[in-house]
């Protein structure tokens, strides 16, 4: 049996508040925890001494069993928390549970630094035999927090709550700088290995653990986490028997990086200017110009789905030109300057080169420009030339030190060359990106499910690039509905990136997905509402409909009501 080291793992600086948020989950000895036999927790089949632990004590003992070369161990067992209180993402309770902390493959990098696949996964006593990987996001390098849902079904009760396993990875790296990219290897983990080795270990563990391998398994992300998905679907498709990808990161190398910095170039442009001369992004656009913005586009293409309701479900529909809220003199409070007109119209359009070629999709013109997502993204909120956009802060961060092959420390965003920059990018594309819709075969022939989900107004992953893969999709198998017999998409009307936005942005995608596989139940549409604190619309009920369809108003009933729509094509 391969060696394996038990240590005590320490969670990273930037996890310890996610970890410290998980209220009254109490870490208590084997000698201490109800002496459930482990056959009435989901394992029937594994050894008899396993069966006869407490389930604390086969938490303990994992370690020594697991039998996984080159990976690192710990486990501590969680008791079940009684007093938790309830919530819509972390169900009523959580049950007892074993949590096992684990790296895989550690290695000092050829940048002196202490690399490993970082992975946890938390296995409930009363195991329902499935199991779930919640996706990352960002630059990833921390661990999810494997007691509440996926971030783009925030709606759905903790699936560990519900009895699923639950994994989560760092990818291959701690903290949230991809610095890691000057290291060949910590690239490929976070391209594609760590989530292998990561399922891989998981599944290994569980049978371990249960004495069976699970009966279904799911996946679950937003994002980079949608990437993640997709990555699964191409490169591993008999991992998972269903997966839903928000917002996928598809092409974050290749396109939506391109349009982050042409996005930043324009509206810096057109931004004012401190005493030194220097441009203040945030300043480009008041939020009441944005207000102004997002009521126009709902002047112009909200009643579209029957209902002026401040959603635009009927996308294709919707045709907006800033144009019209132009100031006919003077920049006023009531009209845009024709800089601002003109940087709207570059921006949307998405960027291009020099020879006019599209280097990635536009954005959709949708109501949920105005809220505080979309600007905290695109403009930031600093008040000097400091700019804190997320373009910037996160998206520069990447290009420079992991899309560009080699890394450019020193790159300046503003000088970002569309004709040439791009081609920087390619060889980490390569194995990075995940747009392919050629690569679906195998995933399609075993029965595996997809679920695209994104929102309209994401300002970094441009809802037009998820349609338009959707759309290839479709015209390589055979059209739409044959294609929705194992692959459909959700648009979300007003909602950010992943969440937030004038939108009925909860839902449970994850029940969506088990419902598709377990019971064969398609889902034609995804019960979704917007949250009590969402000003915009609080407690309105709509379905999301699976594209190329849209919530149409009935034409009578309450308009806050799902049951006064019905999914409609244009």
């Amino acid at each position: 049996m391969p060696f394996v080291h038990v240590f005590r793992a320490q969670p990273p600086a930037a996890n310890t508040a996610r970890r410290s948020s998980r209220l009254r989950r109490q870490v208590v000895p084997a000698a201490l925890a109800m002496p459930l036999l482990m056959a009435a927790c989901g394992g029937g089949n594994g050894d008899a001494s396993a069966q006869q632990a407490t389930p604390a004590a086969a938490c303990a003992e994992l370690p020594a069993k697991a039998g996984l070369a080159a990976t690192s161990l710990s486990t501590s067992y969680v008791a079940a928390d009684t007093k938790r209180p309830g919530g819509a993402a972390t169900g009523s309770f959580l049950p007892g549970h074993c949590v096992v902390t684990g790296a895989i493959n550690p290695r000092v990098g050829v940048d002196g630094k202490n690399y490993a696949i970082g992975f946890q996964l938390s296995m409930p006593d009363n195991w329902n035999g499935r199991f779930l990987f919640i996706g990352g996001g960002g630059n990833d390098g921390i661990l999810r927090d494997t007691s509440l849902s996926s971030s783009i079904s925030v709606g759905t009760p903790s699936p560990l709550g519900q009895g699923f396993a639950v994994v989560s990875t760092d990818a291959g790296h701690s903290g949230t700088s991809a610095s890691f990219g000057a290291d060949p290897q910590a690239r490929i983990d976070h391209a594609y290995n760590s989530y292998d080795k990561t399922a891989v270990a998981a599944k290994s563990l569980i049978a371990t653990r249960y004495g069976r391998k699970p009966d279904h398994s799911y996946f679950s992300g937003c994002s980079g986490g949608g990437r993640q998905g997709m990555m699964f679907s191409q490169r591993f498709p008999d991992y998972f028997d269903a997966i839903t990808a928000g917002a996928p990161a598809m092409r974050v190398s290749s396109g939506a990086t391109v349009a982050a910095m042409w996005n930043t170039i324009q509206f810096n442009a057109i931004a004012p200017q401190d005493g030194a001369g220097k441009r203040i992004l945030s300043q480009a656009f008041s939020n009441a110009d944005l207000q102004l913005v997002a009521n126009g586009v709902k002047a112009s293409c909200d009643a579209a789905d029957g209902a002026a309701d401040g959603l635009v479900s009927n996308v294709k529909a919707c045709q907006f030109d800033p144009a019209v809220l132009q100031c006919s003199g003077a920049k006023g409070a009531d009209c845009l300057s024709s800089a601002q007109v003109g940087a709207l119209k570059s921006v949307f359009a998405g960027p291009r080169n020099s020879a006019g070629q599209a280097l990635y999709a536009g954005q959709p013109w949708d109501p949920g420009l105005a809220a505080p997502g979309w600007r905290a993204w695109t403009l930031g909120s600093s008040t000097t030339a400091t700019p804190d956009a997320r373009y910037i802060t996160l998206m520069v961060d990447a290009l420079v030190n992991e899309f560009f092959t080699p890394p450019d420390l020193t790159f300046n965003p503003l000088t970002f060359n569309f004709d040439t920059d791009p081609a920087r990018m390619e060889a980490y594309s390569a194995i990075y990106d995940t747009y392919r819709d050629d690569k679906l075969a195998a995933f399609k022939q075993r029965g595996g499910k997809m679920l695209f989900i994104h929102g309209m107004s994401d300002p970094i992953f441009s809802a037009k690039d998820t349609m338009d893969y959707y759309e290839r999709l479709a015209a390589n198998n055979g059209g739409i509905a044959a294609t929705k017999g194992f692959a459909r998409t959700f648009l979300v009307p007003g909602m950010n990136h992943c969440s937030g936005g004038p939108a009925t942005d909860n839902f449970d995608s994850i029940q969506a997905m088990v419902d598709w596989v377990e019971k064969g139940v398609a889902p034609d549409t995804i019960a979704a509402k917007a949250l009590p604190t969402n000003t915009d619309m609080p407690n309105r009920t709509r379905p999301l409909c699976a594209y190329p369809q849209f919530a149409k108003y009935k034409g009578s009933g309450n308009v806050e009501d799902a049951s006064s729509f019905v999914c409609a094509a244009e």
